[in-house]
């Protein structure tokens, strides 16, 4: 059970986007509770939402009207998937007209999101775009079924996805975090197939054992953006509903193992690719390395960080609210 003194924390006024979060899945406080309608209320106003808000384009884009993938990590696609995380929905018109154009820009053949100029997929983007859509109210939409129809259609008969054809790997995750969020009263016959092969993939690897021992996969890090660790995982198959599975036993003590005396969790990373196995490429190639940009400052508590962290454990834990 989290503790009252870090769901305080969490339910600080300052951040609403958090306190939201926290009221909604820690608390399990109805989206009527006056409590949640106000801090919901406050998220454009005030905090991080509100930042990311006021360095948008007033036709919808955010660095440059052109593309809307770079640079990395302020571009459109990257804002709007951080946007999603902190409680905005297509209510907001801003985000609403910021959505549309996002869709409009990565189109995906047969109707979804995530595509080239072409209308071809990539893994990562249609699942990121997938997950944030449904986030922001559009779980509903046909673009977003069709999506979701893609990445089934895409998926290893094996388990998972392969990401740029490097074979099936624990980076793919984003397809599996989109059905995470999607209704499992609309799935059909093969997303649940499909999503159960997923899952086992993950599994059976306990959430780490891929190759020799990555670094940036056990430091905890937002904004997630496409890369994986050992949080987003367990966020991940917690949220399908693999709490008891006991192959998560590793990711879960190593995930109670970083918790601080106070109960809070530290951000360790911005951009784990940049601080681990992938720094001595962008030593050789600096043009393509990405700036920094988050919310919180690594090395600190964060809250972002602890509102996941005590979402998994509750829901391992059994006290999570019922959804």
């Amino acid at each position: 059970m989290t503790s009252r003194r870090v769901v305080d924390w969490l339910l600080d006024p300052s951040e609403p986007s958090v306190r939201y979060r926290a009221l909604r899945e820690l608390l399990g406080r109805s989206e009527s509770d006056p409590e949640v309608r106000e801090a919901r209320r406050r998220i454009p106003e005030q905090g991080w939402a509100a930042d990311i808000l006021a360095a948008r384009d007033a036709a919808g884009w955010w660095e440059r009207p052109g593309n809307l993938y770079t640079p990395k990590y302020f571009a459109t696609n990257w804002r709007m998937i951080v946007l999603s995380d902190l409680g905005l929905t297509r209510d907001h018109p801003a985000v609403r007209a910021s959505a549309e154009l996002w869709m409009d820009r990565f189109p995906l053949a047969g109707g979804g999101v995530g595509g080239n100029a072409k209308g071809v997929g990539h893994h990562c983007l249609v699942g990121n775009m997938t997950r944030s859509l449904i986030r922001l109210g559009y779980a509903d939409d046909p673009r977003v079924r069709r999506s979701l129809e893609w990445l089934v259609e895409t998926s290893s008969p094996l388990g998972g996805w392969s990401c740029f054809g490097s074979g099936r790997n624990l980076d793919s995750w984003e397809g599996l975090s989109a059905f995470a969020l999607y209704p499992k009263s609309r799935w059909n016959a093969a997303m649940t197939a499909c999503v159960e092969r997923g899952a086992q993939f993950f599994l059976e690897r306990e959430l780490h054992r891929q190759g020799d021992r990555y670094a940036p996969w056990w430091r905890f890090h937002y904004p997630v953006h496409y890369y994986y660790d050992l949080l987003v995982g367990l966020d991940l198959l917690t949220r399908l509903g693999y709490s008891d599975d006991p192959r998560l036993r590793t990711a879960l003590a190593h995930l109670r193992q970083r918790r601080r005396p106070d109960g809070r969790w530290n951000l360790d990373a911005l951009h784990p690719d940049i601080e681990g196995g992938m720094a001595e490429w962008y030593d050789r190639h600096p043009k393509q390395k990405p700036r920094p940009w988050g919310l919180e400052v690594p090395g600190k508590p964060s809250r972002m960080i602890t509102l996941l962290a005590c979402g998994v454990l509750d829901r391992v834990e059994g006290t999570a609210p019922a959804n």
